[in-house]
């Protein structure tokens, strides 16, 4: 399996690896796991842009693996699903600032480089809704993690978040299928 996908597939299975990986070997070997993950995203990275991400996504796993093995916590390991939230919050939020191309934009300019003004407007109320979905699926990570239930933990983390991100794309997908057929139906 190339490095790419074993890095895709270990990030999309963080919370259920680290659940299972506390219940057996404990935080110290856990964060060992999380630092080399990190490490490893630092070396497979080519793309200069997706770079800078993959350093901020790597720096918070590093320190929360540090401090997980320096005082033995397992808190701190659960804490990286509420960073990785915070950091694409962000993300998606400062590119709605003046005179920046919001990310929903970029990402619909790949299939469609001539983006309609409404497809614009769309496109940014989108990413203003992600950026709310963001504070949502932060604050539910935070608070499996104040309530201190592993399980709990795991199941939203592992399954249940991903299940809301997958009913917001396809909810985000639905509307917008409707609004441009009504929009080219006038």
């Amino acid at each position: 399996m190339p490095a790419r996908a074993l890095l895709v597939v270990l990030g999309l299975t963080y919370p259920l690896w680290v659940w299972w990986g506390l219940r057996h070997w404990g935080a110290d070997v856990v964060a060992a796991g999380l630092f080399a993950l990190a490490l490893l995203r630092l070396f497979v990275e080519r793309d200069p842009a997706k770079r800078r991400g993959a350093a901020g996504a790597a720096a918070v796993a590093a320190v929360l693996a540090l401090c997980a093995a320096l005082f033995d916590s397992s808190e701190a390991l659960l804490l990286y699903p509420v960073f990785m939230n915070g950091f694409l919050l962000v993300l998606f939020a400062s590119s709605l600032a003046a005179g920046r191309v919001p990310v929903v934009e970029r990402l619909a300019r790949l299939k469609d480089p001539d983006l309609p003004p409404e497809g614009v407007r769309w496109c940014r109320g989108v990413t203003r809704v992600w950026c709310a979905f963001f504070v949502a699926n932060g604050g539910t990570a935070l608070a499996t993690v104040i309530l201190g239930d592993p399980d709990l933990w795991a199941l939203w983390n592992g399954c249940l978040s991903y299940a809301a991100m997958g009913l917001l794309f396809a909810g985000e997908f639905l509307a917008r299928t409707i609004a441009m057929r009504r929009g080219k139906a006038s």
